[in-house]
């Protein structure tokens, strides 16, 4: 396992509507860019188990404990952008689940990660 230090901790917050958002004080986009849809918001349901908030360390590289979205379809160069990850398990759970992650993810890492490694804080 290849050991980095440059992940960050990101906020997800689910509205009063029900909806989750990444919160990115630096996005210059819509609100509505930053919902989490396509799977990430059952996701979010899951990891958040009930909270209205909850704290992924995000990163593209592994790290100890750290769970992955492997890319298994890229839509960056299509409108809409983003891509489909597939995320097999969660803190040891079989969820192989799909997540369609938006162009945001390109705005967050610079580009689309083959793997995107996560645990909640």
């Amino acid at each position: 396992m290849t050991t980095q230090t440059n992940f960050q901790t990101y906020k997800f917050i689910k509205g009063d509507s029900g909806k989750w958002y990444i919160d990115l004080p630096d996005w210059t986009g819509q609100k509505a860019d930053l919902e989490m849809v396509g799977g990430a918001d059952t996701m979010l349901d899951h990891v958040g188990s009930g909270a209205p908030e909850a704290e992924l360390i995000l990163s593209e590289f592994p790290f100890a404990n750290a769970d992955v979205l492997e890319l298994i379809h890229d839509y960056s160069r299509q409108p809409g952008g983003g891509g489909i990850y597939f995320l097999g398990n969660y803190n040891g759970e079989i969820l192989n689940q799909e997540i369609w992650l938006c162009e945001v993810t390109e705005f967050v890492f610079g580009k689309l990660p083959p793997q995107i490694y996560l645990k909640k804080v």
